[in-house]
């Protein structure tokens, strides 16, 4: 093991036993679900949230770059310390506790997002956040990204449910954004602006979430259509009729043949390679039997078969396919650039017929999925790392798929934010006036540029480095 630098020979005076410098530890903190690597030189596992202070004091003053991490569900790379430096790993601090009365959780950055969730409606409240990988994602990672999910088209996303923050600039300063009140017009609004920042401005150690009362029925239905574009425009007539399901869930018939080969059955029986639309019904009794009966109707009209869950199981059933479509995509290749793209509504049709266009100029295959009711969709480009024709071909459809999604009015990112993956595309999307008062916050904030540097603003081209080939519990 190579010898340690001053700076992190400092830091280990200071915090001693909770800076690891072991090998393992190090492999571990370098890389997120992007499969990236870069290795730290020291990796800090906080006991309490004073030790945080001490890292980033003394890295401010030895501009030693910092990363911080919870468990790196991350897709971007936004997570991996790409300038090696030091990494704090939040996973510690994970105190949870609910409000019962007030309808708020109190949380530190370690805790997972299910568990939140489970907590919560123990005590009959609901928090609707949900990115798939919420077993294992912390709430801390899912407030540096402004995380979603499923239920964001009813319900909305991490922004939404966050009142207050706990957290040290990047100079060792303590602050503290919002209080656990649900108004708060005191100053400028710093909280949202670390919300979705990606651990650039300063790092979370606590949040007070909003809860809301835990909706008592909810009921699903399963929809098969004849192609694409036909499940998108019959997407939009059920919202048109005023139809807001707390799921809305897309997939294509690739990503419907990647999950039937995983299984081994039909997602649906005698549909077998169809696209298909996952929708749930969350509410009161009433509110559920009245949307149930509009949505029955519009399924007779449009689609090819539906089927309801009779129960919770036979529901769960169903939920079970969804999970399974993205890990199952890698029977098609061996590497993915997996884009978490949002796009207006009144395009669906239009970026469907674009998506057959691209499998056809590529040569590759590229499974969709996602949530219809917000326009954020899951483009999975498949390709081979040792065929260097797939990987031309796999580069020039991402940069054909994103100057598409931006001139239709779209986002290159929905929720996964830009970490390293992202960069190249920052500036399709925004201006260099947008560009730079971003930097601009960025230099009053972090003066001297140690936390988690090299992210979002510089470009790197992540099709061209080589990924560790490690499976993540999360993955599948």
């Amino acid at each position: 093991m190579a010898s340690m630098s001053p700076a992190t020979t400092q830091l280990k005076r200071r915090l001693g036993a909770v800076v690891r410098t072991d090998r393992r530890s190090l492999w571990e903190a370098s890389f997120d679900s992007s499969k990236l690597s870069f290795l730290p030189e020291a990796v800090v596992r906080p006991r309490k949230r004073e030790d945080i202070g001490v890292v980033l004091t003394l890295a401010n003053r030895l501009r030693v770059p910092v990363t911080v991490r919870g468990r790196g569900t991350t897709l971007t790379g936004a997570a991996v310390p790409l300038h090696g430096g030091w990494v704090i790993d939040l996973l510690g601090l994970r105190r949870l506790r609910i409000d019962a009365e007030a309808g708020l959780a109190y949380v530190q950055a370690g805790a997972t997002n299910a568990v939140v969730r489970a907590a919560a409606e123990a005590e009959g409240w609901f928090y609707p956040p949900d990115p798939s990988s919420d077993k294992y994602c912390t709430i801390g990672g899912n407030i540096a990204c402004n995380a979603g999910g499923m239920h964001g088209g009813k319900y909305g996303v991490t922004r939404d449910y966050v009142l207050a923050l706990k957290g040290y600039l990047p100079t060792g300063e303590w602050v503290e954004w919002g209080t656990a009140t649900k108004k708060f017009s005191a100053g400028f609004n710093l909280r949202d602006l670390w919300i979705g920042s990606e651990g650039m401005l300063g790092i979370v150690t606590d949040a007070v979430l909003k809860l809301i009362p835990l909706p008592p029925v909810r009921w699903t239905l399963l929809t098969s259509f004849a192609d694409e574009v036909t499940a998108l425009h019959a997407a939009r007539e059920l919202f048109a009729a005023r139809v807001q399901p707390a799921i809305c869930e897309y997939l294509d018939r690739y990503s419907v043949q990647c999950a039937e080969r995983a299984t081994g059955r039909s997602v649906f029986e005698g549909q077998a390679g169809r696209p298909v639309i996952l929708l749930e019904l969350a509410g009161g009794a009433g509110e559920v039997a009245g949307q149930k009966r509009v949505l029955l109707d519009w399924a007779r009209r449009n689609t090819v078969a539906f089927r309801e869950a009779r129960d919770r199981a036979a529901a769960e059933e169903l939920w079970s396919v969804r999970r399974k479509c993205s890990g199952a995509m890698f029977e098609l290749g061996d590497a993915k650039l997996n884009e978490d793209i949002a796009i207006p509504m009144r395009q669906y049709e239009r970026f469907a017929r674009f998506l057959d266009a691209l499998r056809r100029k590529s040569g590759l295959p590229i499974p969709t999925f996602g949530h219809l009711a917000d326009g954020n969709l899951h483009v999975n480009i498949m390709y081979h790392r040792a065929d260097p024709a797939e990987c031309r071909a796999a580069e020039a459809a991402v940069v054909r798929l994103m100057e598409t999604v931006v001139a239709l009015g779209g986002t290159i990112s929905g929720e996964h934010g830009i970490g390293l993956a992202k960069t190249p595309f920052l500036r399709l999307q925004h201006s260099k006036a947008e560009v730079n008062a971003m930097l601009a916050v960025k230099r009053a904030l972090d003066p001297r540029g140690i936390l988690n540097p090299g992210k979002m603003f510089d470009v790197f081209q992540v099709w061209k480095h080589p990924r560790v080939d490690v499976h993540l519990p999360w993955d599948h």
